[in-house]
């Protein structure tokens, strides 16, 4: 798998990940198309503020997923956070893992935050996973706003990216 720079042609795959009630399951439900027309725009113009991939399978070139990071205020301090979706036919094949590994040597080589943060739900298993095989540190539960006016209770989980 590689990581592509997230383009204007990827509302497609956007509209697989955010706009799928499976996929959202955690995120509060799919996005209306007008919501998911702004997204697109955003992940086009991240570099701005951290980036977006799409995650490439190697072997066939079909995009499987997204991963990023982004800059956020949490707790007073600046910091990244960061996320991840695979879509259902590829998970549990550790592509989250690995692109998640490679968007995080890419915030390293940013340099402009110490810290990154992750929050999946205390009920996403898989994501709590991720987190913990990429070594974030559990912080403990808070309650996040995900989407806006949406209240869902996550894990905070955090990486200093100038370690190791």
């Amino acid at each position: 798998m590689r990581l592509e720079p997230w383009g204007t042609g990827d509302l497609p795959l956007l509209t697989r990940i955010m706009g799928d009630p499976e996929m959202t399951w955690f995120l509060g439900g799919p996005e209306r198309p007008e919501q998911l027309a702004k997204r697109q725009r955003r992940y086009e113009t991240a570099h701005e503020t951290g980036r977006m991939f799409k995650i490439v399978d190697e072997e066939t070139g079909e995009p499987v997923g997204s991963v990023g990071f982004w800059d956020k205020e949490w707790r007073g301090e600046q910091v990244y956070e960061t996320g991840w979706s695979v879509l259902p036919e590829w998970q549990g094949r550790g592509l989250a893992v690995a692109g998640t590994a490679l968007a995080l040597e890419a915030a390293r080589v940013e340099a402009r935050h110490r810290w990154v943060h992750a929050f999946p739900s205390v009920e996403h298993g898989a994501s709590n996973a991720i987190c913990r095989k990429l070594g974030f540190e559990l912080l403990g539960e808070v309650e996040f706003e995900y989407p806006k006016g949406h209240w869902l209770t996550s894990n905070d989980w955090r990486l200093d990216l100038t370690a190791g």
